[in-house]
């Protein structure tokens, strides 16, 4: 009996659930059900024994008690007929044939003197299926394994197959307690509500991997090979720690693998046995190998059949020699790179077998390569499939092989990299090859799968260098279907705001040549710090457009020509920086308030450039390459019409590598110079413009503060010493960098080194979108023209009835009021002026700076987030370090 409130049809019998009465009186399933009133009478209608003789005909057959089925169709069930002889052995045969339609819960038969009665309860109709108790594998999951429904007819049978596969889709989440218990509900109509009551249990973690038999490796070295690992606190985030039989096969195959890249051509596993703890929580795994002895490669050869191979050479460029360890992974690489050799000879389907000879004597392996005969294959036809918005031409302009060439491996390969790099379709496409219509052709057939390539964002961040970030922008890659791109986007800080339109034609015309265009604004607040505040120093403002047209020169290098025409206005705070010096009430900037290589900058200037980038790439991956080589090479030239004129140079290449399984290792350089073609004529006036410089600080060089870099100018305030003789007050020169204000006016030359180490972490954690590293990073800004530098160690002379105080400068007598820009709030007891200042020139120097530190990208749910620590092991006088920074981000 089960005490759950009733579910179901109101008009349910009895309103509760009684035991379902089962053939032969046993429980079958354990599953309460509601008993009919046909079931109460069930022993009643029992056969009963007959007072014919055994040899009576039988002269008709009623079927009773059928509701959905007619008789006639349950009389085809049986071969029991009328006219045939009466036993007991042909009634219960009858029994059996009914029993095994499972359409039936209960069935007997009773002979009345040759009138046989064959009484029949249906099984009832399923309404519907419910699930209870499951939280960790939702009901969408479950279903599909369930083969009842609602609607078919309800067995005991199928009831018991369903509930052998929820257990077994639980033990393959790691839950081996989970338990099912099935429950049914009669309702009315002969129909009832199967419900399966789950109790999940926890999940059963590995608690030990042994291995015995090894000798000679360790435990360790082994288990570090496998991918099921043992559960450990330092585990949690890891989701190989639950015991899976799929995995457990796998790491036998880890091991065998191992083993044979060792030299151990003999190894094998005896035995692997994974036991359940009596609580059901955890398992002991136990491996039992043999380790054998260890191979030496042997003679080891290449027999082509191919006449445009040479055996011989072939055989001499063997990377494995005689003598070396046997290693079945080498031998593995050899087979794919003869059978990519081949490719590239347009033998598409050659035929790579490596044949192997044991000397368990010498304790050697011969190894010869044979190059089965194989016809040259040409490429018969290239369909493109699964295309409803992108153009046929977008991709198959980026094959570089085409119908009637011959088959290049190499060509295929290049041409899905460059069909996936579209962005168009899906991560994981492939160009599969197909035998065509002979023995020598082929036939290539690329299935896209569209995604979205519209990018519709905004974002809102906080950075250590910008405050607060807004950001918006929309773009569609794939713009009606040509490969066009348009895009236009917003950034506004604190600091800086920008606009841009671009419009980019990878293919004009249908020729290989990309054209595009950007038209744009920005507004640029530079600074400085003083008292770990920040404050603007020069406002610029730049408008222009830029053309470029690109050319490939190889697959993997292209030329690119840019035009750009900007029109740059650069201001200062008049209120700041501004005074009458003449006397004539024109506000003029004053060089002892701004410094002049802030003075030497404002104005309105135009710049029209011509440029040229060369640029190679073979990296696997635009935005996080794995493996490859990217170099760049720009030179720019201003003197085409406009106001300014200079000859600017930079390069820029970076080298990745997948080292020691999953480590990515990468060293990028970059640098430039730029050299002014005009004589600004001035004592310190440098050639080339403060806004045209190099600068170089964080995010570029890691360790160092925005602009922390390179050539710099600091004005060290002239207070009172508080040390001085009491009426006669001296001059002390402030040099604390938190009460100096700090120019940095950029260099016209710069280099910049990196080395970085990209660390795996375990799969729990990669999930998460953690990537962590540590790196190493150097470089230096420098060559730029001395500034003149000032300095105004005036002292106080009169005061005027106003409270105004008369100082005296290089310049001449100057009035200043209290606290106007120039210094702190009066103090009428200081004799030296709380104004005064001495500047100096720092940090124009190659030599390097050097720092090394730890740093996370985190692509959170909240935006990409990246954390940086570094500790400048190297530095010059005037250099600002900052051992932390962060960028974070969102999008909604």
């Amino acid at each position: 009996m089960i005490g759950r409130k009733m579910r179901g049809d109101n008009n349910m019998q009895n309103g509760r659930r009684l035991a379902l009465a089962l053939l032969g009186g046993t429980m079958l399933g354990g599953m309460p059900v509601m008993a009919s009133a046909q079931d109460e009478n069930a022993e009643e209608a029992a056969p009963q024994p007959s007072a014919q003789p055994q040899a009576q005909i039988i002269q008709s057959i009623a079927i009773v008690g059928a509701e959905r089925l007619e008789p006639q169709t349950i009389l085809s069930y049986i071969t029991l007929r009328a006219g045939q002889p009466y036993s007991q052995a042909a009634a219960d045969q009858a029994l059996k044939e009914l029993y095994a339609t499972e359409l039936f819960a209960n069935a007997s038969v009773r002979n009345d003197a040759g009138n046989v009665v064959i009484n029949v309860t249906e099984n009832p109709v399923i309404n519907r299926i419910i699930l209870e108790g499951n939280k960790r594998i939702k009901n969408d999951k479950i279903v599909p394994e369930i083969k009842l429904a609602a609607r078919q007819i309800f067995t005991r049978s199928k009831v018991r197959a369903d509930v052998a596969r929820i257990i077994e889709l639980y033990k393959r989440q790691g839950r081996f307690a989970a338990t099912v218990e099935p429950k049914m509900v009669q309702l009315s109509q002969n129909r009832v509500d199967v419900i399966f009551e789950i109790s999940e249990g926890p999940k059963s973690k590995v608690r030990q991997i042994n291995v015995i038999g090894n000798d000679v490796f360790s435990d360790g070295e082994l288990r570090s090979e496998m991918v099921t690992k043992q559960a450990r606190l330092t585990s949690f985030f890891s989701s190989n720690t639950s015991y899976d039989p799929d995995r457990l096969a796998f790491d036998q195959q880890k091991l065998r693998q191992f083993y044979l890249t060792e030299g151990y051509a003999d190894f094998r596993v005896v035995s692997a046995v994974a036991e359940l703890t009596p609580d059901k929580r955890d398992f002991i795994i136990t491996y039992v190998v043999e380790e054998g002895e260890r191979y030496k490669f042997g003679d080891v050869n290449v027999e082509s059949q191919i006449r445009d191979f040479d055996s011989g050479l072939m055989t001499s460029n063997l990377a494995m020699k005689g003598g070396d360890w046997y290693n079945a992974k080498s031998v593995e690489d050899t087979v794919e790179q003869l059978t990519e050799l081949a490719g590239r000879f347009g033998y598409a389907f050659a035929d790579v077998r490596p044949n192997f000879t044991r000397n368990q004597e010498t304790l050697t392996m011969d190894v010869t390569y044979s190059i089965n005969e194989a016809p040259r294959v040409y490429v018969e036809r290239i369909d493109v499939n699964g295309n409803t918005l992108t153009q046929d031409k977008v991709l198959r302009r980026e094959f570089r092989v085409a119908e009637g060439d011959a088959f290049s491996s190499i060509g295929v390969n290049r041409s899905t990299n460059r069909i996936k790099s579209l962005g168009y379709f899906q991560e994981n496409f492939e160009i599969e090859q197909k035998e065509g219509s002979a023995p020598d052709r082929i036939i290539l057939e690329a299935n896209v799968e569209e995604q979205p390539t519209g990018e519709l964002q905004l974002s809102a961040g906080f950075s250590s260098i910008e405050s607060f970030i807004l950001s918006g922008s929309i773009r569609q890659r794939n713009f009606r279907g040509r490969g066009q791109t348009v895009g236009a986007s917003v950034n506004y800080s604190r600091y800086s705001r920008s606009f841009n339109l671009s419009f980019t034609e990878p293919y004009v015309f249908d020729r290989n040549i990309s054209a595009g265009i950007d038209i744009y604004r920005r507004d640029f607040n530079s600074f400085n710090f003083q008292n770990n505040t920040r404050n603007t120093t020069y406002e610029q403002s730049t408008t222009g457009a830029s053309l470029r047209v690109g050319v490939p020169l190889t697959e993997y290098m292209s030329l690119v020509g840019s035009y750009t025409f900007n029109y740059d206005e650069i201001g200062l705070d008049e209120g700041t920086f501004f005074r009458d010096q003449n006397g004539d009430g024109i506000p003029t900037c004053d060089p002892f308030l701004a410094g002049r290589f802030l003075c030497d900058v404002i104005g309105s200037r135009t710049s029209s450039i011509l440029g040229a980038t060369l640029a190679f790439d073979n990296t696997d991956s635009r935005f996080r390459p794995t493996r490859g080589r990217s170099v760049t090479f720009t030179t720019e030239y201003a003197g085409l019409g406009g106001s300014v004129k200079y000859l600017r140079f930079r390069g820029k290449a970076a080298q990745y590598w997948n080292v020691l399984n999953g480590f990515i290792f990468s060293l990028s350089a970059e640098g430039g110079v730029i050299n002014g073609l005009q004589d600004r004529g001035g004592v310190g006036v440098d050639d080339v413009i403060l806004t045209d410089r190099f600068f170089l600080g964080e995010p570029q060089i890691r360790g160092f503060d925005i602009r922390g870099v390179g050539p710099r100018v600091l004005r060290q305030r002239i207070v009172e010493d508080p040390d001085s003789p009491e009426g006669d007050p001296q001059p002390l020169v402030l040099t604390d960098r938190n009460q100096v204000s700090d120019d940095a006016i950029g260099g016209k030359a710069y280099y910049l080194g990196r080395a970085e180490l990209e660390i795996p972490l375990g799969s729990g954690v990669r999930e998460l979108g953690l990537r962590p590293s540590i790196f190493i990073d150097a470089g230096a800004l420098f060559n730029v023209t001395r500034p003149e530098l000032l300095s105004s160690p005036f002292l106080l002379q009169t005061a005027d009835a106003d409270g105004n105080l008369q100082y005296v400068r290089p310049d001449g007598v100057v009035t200043i009021e209290p606290n106007d820009g120039m210094g702190t709030d009066y103090d009428p007891d200081l004799a030296v002026n709380p104004g005064a200042f001495q500047e100096v020139f720092l940090g124009d120097s190659a030599k390097p700076r050097i720092t090394i530190g730890a740093g996370v990208n985190w692509n959170s749910p909240f935006g990409p987030f990246r954390i940086d620590f570094a500790h400048a092991i190297t530095k010059v006088d005037g250099d600002d370090t900052k051992k932390f920074s962060f960028n974070v981000g969102t999008q909604f």
